[in-house]
């Protein structure tokens, strides 16, 4: 009796550790998704959120957001990312509708938590109508892409 004693305490402790050890595998294995998520890199920087629109306030995000643009527009971009990276590189390729690249944007960048990063682009003679595409690489890879299309305004 008294070895039947003994034992059931440590057949607890034994079930407790048990317990412990699974819980912490399945939070290992739900940081691994999470890690994995689209627009991660090999680098500790991933791309959280791209917007396009006509205009940026002062903290560099979209204060006019669209995927509509006019002829003579200035096109911006507000790529946001979240992460530390002592070097980081951003580039931002706009293609017309052939994959004809218009412009490419390269940003270094040392972000320490959640920053955003401004590109623009724009043509003096206005851009022609049709569909346009940004890409937004970060550290060579393709993280995102946005559609978007410029139309002549309509005559009265």
């Amino acid at each position: 009796m008294h070895q039947l004693h003994t034992a059931a305490p440590l057949a607890r402790a034994c079930c407790l550790a048990l317990v412990v050890a699974s819980l912490g595998c399945g939070r290992d294995q739900t940081d691994a998704r999470t890690d994995a998520a689209p627009g991660a890199s090999a680098s500790a920087v991933r791309v959280t959120d791209v917007e396009l629109g006509r205009s940026v306030g002062a903290d560099r995000r979209i204060s006019d957001a669209t995927v509509d643009f006019r002829p003579g527009d200035t096109i911006y971009a507000s790529v946001v990312t979240d992460g530390s990276a002592q070097n980081a590189t951003l580039l931002a390729r706009w293609t017309f509708e052939d994959g004809q690249v218009v412009d490419e944007t390269t940003r270094t960048i040392a972000p320490s938590g959640t920053t955003v990063t401004e590109f623009h682009i724009s043509r003096p003679s206005g851009w022609p109508s049709g569909r346009y595409t940004l890409r937004v690489l970060l550290d060579g890879t393709e993280v995102e892409s946005k559609e978007f299309e410029v139309r002549a305004p309509a005559a009265n």
